[in-house]
């Protein structure tokens, strides 16, 4: 009799037991690594683009289970209200972006209605290894209108449109794209030393 005890009270322990395991942490990234990032590595890609004339770099893109998240580092040179070129507004079908201003001011207008929308070249850099698939196009019917000033965040979901309208003098800015359908690669630090070092062929 005490051994059937002895069983039924070790069973109850191994199914309490394994009733707390299965409410234990159960992470989208199992024993995913975190992504560090100096501020020195953003600031090296200000410089580049600076010294010449980049908008829009990538420095990470990573994996972290159920979607990638990329990092880019933005500067934006001096644009006039009324000179935007034709197709200045894009697109991105998949991926998110949320920015960070650091330093400089801009009117940006976001909107779902593209006017003249032309798809995107799949081979374009940007398409390739930023933010995927997308859509140009020359203005944005009825669009929100943002002024953008140091320490502001704006978040433009997937499928809306963006586009820049007057730049008083520069902008740069952190990106966060938020990619849930891993379309563009990874990139790690090696990645971001290495391309630092790349001098871009003149334009």
């Amino acid at each position: 009799m005490s051994n059937r005890i002895s069983l039924k009270v070790l069973l109850s322990g191994c199914v309490a037991v394994l009733a707390l395991v299965a409410q234990g942490p159960q992470p989208s990234c199992r024993h995913c690594p975190a992504t560090y990032i100096p501020v020195s590595e953003l600031d090296a890609y200000t410089a580049k683009a600076v010294k010449y004339s980049l908008v829009d770099q990538q420095v990470r893109s990573v994996d972290i289970g159920k979607v990638q998240v990329g990092i880019g580092m933005v500067t934006r040179g001096k644009l006039l209200p009324g000179s935007t070129r034709k197709g200045a507004v894009a697109e991105h079908e998949q991926v998110g972006e949320v920015y960070h201003v650091i330093e400089g001011t801009a009117t940006l207008l976001t909107g779902p209605d593209l006017v003249n929308s032309v798809k995107r070249p799949a081979d374009e850099k940007t398409v390739r290894l930023q933010n995927g698939p997308g859509w140009s196009s020359d203005s944005i019917t009825n669009p929100e209108v943002h002024h953008l000033k140091p320490g502001d965040v704006i978040i433009i979901p997937a499928g809306t449109g963006h586009w820049f309208t007057e730049i008083p003098d520069h902008i740069t800015y952190m990106m966060v794209r938020i990619d849930p359908d891993k379309t563009v690669p990874t990139k790690s630090q090696a990645e971001s030393e290495t391309d630092l070092k790349v001098i871009p062929a003149a334009r």
